[in-house]
């Protein structure tokens, strides 16, 4: 017993005590399970990545799609990577499964209209790495995927972490042509002088703004000026978690700039590259329409 609070003591950073507590034996067997079972789905190739449109509110159309990945597991199903990230950080696998997910994300890419760009969402972990770089420019030379192409999705928290390795590092991908953009802005540290100091093409607003805003005067609050910064600085901004036409035309009224979410499409293995829409309408109800 007393073995496997020592190894959540480890696990979890040193200097600090636990006393075992019941089940705990049960999550640890469980969790040293699951990271056998991931690295055996990179040596099987048990995971695919599936595609979720990006869609421009001023004009209705597709700007690119988001890379996600899944894992079908050969007795547990499809895992949510809500599970399996985390413990993939803490064992190092993601920098392996990141790697991956990177050179698949522009392998397939490269084969839709030249407009559309990938977005791939890259780990703090994954990015801490002297690799990372490499992976990147890898993954272009080896898909032949212009590098203007790629837009690397980070967390603000990512972002925070050793401020001027970070900036030389996103300063680095820009060189290259790589964009940049910060995920889930508004949920982690949230500094300004983020957007002030790093050099970012895109900003993601958090889902839970676009989900409350309606009914919590806050959130609205929020919202707006996330909007408003991003159009004084120039930086375009994209809503995630869209799901009704209501939301749409709120976002198109406070100036977003596009929007992901079920609306518009869930991820797909095969995305769909000629969504069914119009042209001949007025800016929220294409887009809307293009649900329909």
């Amino acid at each position: 017993m007393t073995d496997v609070a020592l190894y959540e003591a480890k696990r979890l950073g040193r200097s600090r005590a636990f006393l075992y507590e019941p089940g705990m034996l049960e999550a640890v067997a469980a969790r040293i399970e699951l990271e056998n079972d991931l690295k055996a789905a990179i040596d099987n190739r048990q995971f695919y990545l599936a595609y979720q449109p990006l869609i421009e509110l001023s004009s209705g159309q597709q700007i690119g799609f988001e890379a996600l990945i899944r894992w079908e597991h050969p007795t547990r199903g499809l895992v949510s990577p809500a599970d399996f990230i985390p413990v993939a950080e803490e064992c190092g696998c993601i920098v392996e499964i990141g790697q991956w997910v990177l050179l698949e994300a522009c392998r397939k890419a490269v084969s839709w209209n030249p407009k559309l760009h990938v977005a791939v969402n890259v780990s703090a972990v994954q990015f801490k790495t002297n690799a990372f770089l490499s992976h990147v420019t890898q993954a272009l030379a080896d898909s032949g995927l212009p590098a203007h192409r790629l837009e690397v999705e980070l967390t603000e928290t990512a972002m925070m972490t050793n401020g001027p390795q970070v900036a030389a590092a996103l300063s680095a991908l820009q060189m290259l042509g790589v964009k940049i953009a910060m995920d889930d802005f508004g949920t982690g540290y949230s500094s300004l002088a983020h957007l002030r100091d790093l050099p970012l093409d895109r900003i993601k607003i958090d889902r839970s703004f676009i989900a409350s805003a309606q009914s919590d005067p806050n959130s609205m609050a929020v919202l707006q000026a996330i909007t408003q910064l991003g159009r004084t600085m120039n930086i375009p901004t994209l809503a995630e978690g869209v799901e009704t036409p209501e939301q749409v035309e709120m976002l198109q009224l406070l100036g977003c700039d596009a929007v992901q979410g079920f609306l518009f499409g869930h991820p797909q293995r095969i995305p769909d590259l000629e969504p069914k829409g119009r042209t001949d309408m007025s800016p929220v109800s294409r887009v809307v329409r293009l649900t329909a």
